[in-house]
């Protein structure tokens, strides 16, 4: 079962954008895409929304999911959300495996 999670990470001071660039600059989002089982880790830009970063993060199976929030750095990603004062809204979305039943 492939999973999506939309995370919306919202901040001031435009603190949500140096959050992901942050992410982006520290080779973090290059180890995570590496990881078993990911299939897409994207931030994008709300227009409407200058305080707004989204991030788009696919994963092939729970137990890839699972795997990912033990890693280490999980813990990195967490610093940075403090750092930079940042509120997260998460949704998930499961796709069950299609075949023939």
């Amino acid at each position: 079962m492939k999973f999506t999670i939309n995370i919306y990470y919202t901040g001031t001071d435009s603190n949500a954008r140096k959050f992901a660039q942050e992410m982006t600059d520290s080779g973090l989002v290059d180890k995570i895409r590496a990881e078993e089982g990911n299939l897409r880790y994207e931030y994008f830009l709300p227009l409407d929304d200058s305080q707004t970063v989204l991030l788009i993060d696919e994963w092939a199976s729970q137990e890839a999911l699972d795997l990912h929030h033990k890693s280490p750095m999980m813990q990195q990603i967490a610093a940075l959300r403090e750092k930079y004062h940042l509120k997260m809204k998460v949704q998930r979305f499961c796709e069950m495996n299609k075949g023939k039943v």
